[in-house]
């Protein structure tokens, strides 16, 4: 019988509950880390928000866009939900597990955090939508990764994670077509 304690195994000692007590992250430490998981990911929003801004007035409507393209206004309002939905994910994933058991998954969250800021960067900054679509299906892989390691240890973050997959596919898209109606 494994699972009753032994005599010697004092689970209800004061060193015990202080050590479940610090297994759980407090209350100021959950908020505290979820601040923390947002900062993050609006920081990648407006470095990415940066690179962008120096093509989407001037280079960005030149070009011939594929049918489905919304209208401008509408990027902005999808990428703050689909940042905010990541970082609560993300925290979701650290409050489960913590830092040591999280580090896969919160490592592969940075990645494709890092891939997001890059695709803007290629895309806008450089101008280059066909090395902008390698960089977005990488990203894809990466988030499809961060989300099937997110998913083995809290589901609610792994479904938190999929608008943005989904999203990412859609501007696939939208580059692809963009890099081949534009020569």
């Amino acid at each position: 019988m494994k699972d009753q304690p032994s005599a010697t195994d004092d689970r209800s000692s004061p060193a015990a509950a202080q050590s479940e007590k610090h297994s759980m992250p407090s209350w100021l430490r959950q908020v505290a880390a979820l601040a923390g998981f947002l900062l993050l990911c609006f920081s990648a929003a407006a470095v990415g928000g940066m690179l962008t801004a120096s093509s989407v007035g001037g280079w960005y409507q030149t070009l011939r866009k594929p049918p489905l393209s919304p209208p401008d206004w509408v990027f902005g309002p999808v990428w703050s939900a689909l940042y905010t939905l990541m970082a609560i994910a993300a925290w979701l994933v650290w409050r489960r597990s913590g830092w040591q058991a999280g580090i896969r998954p919160l490592s592969l969250f940075v990645v494709q955090l890092s891939l997001n800021v890059a695709w803007s960067g290629v895309f806008f900054f450089l101008r280059m939508p066909g090395g902008a679509f390698a960089e977005i299906t990488i990203l894809w892989l990466a988030i499809a990764a961060t989300t099937w390691q997110f998913w083995k240890h809290s589901h609610v973050a792994a479904l938190l994670m999929t608008p943005y997959l989904a999203w990412v596919t859609f501007a696939g898209y939208l580059n692809f077509a963009i890099w081949r109606l534009n020569p």
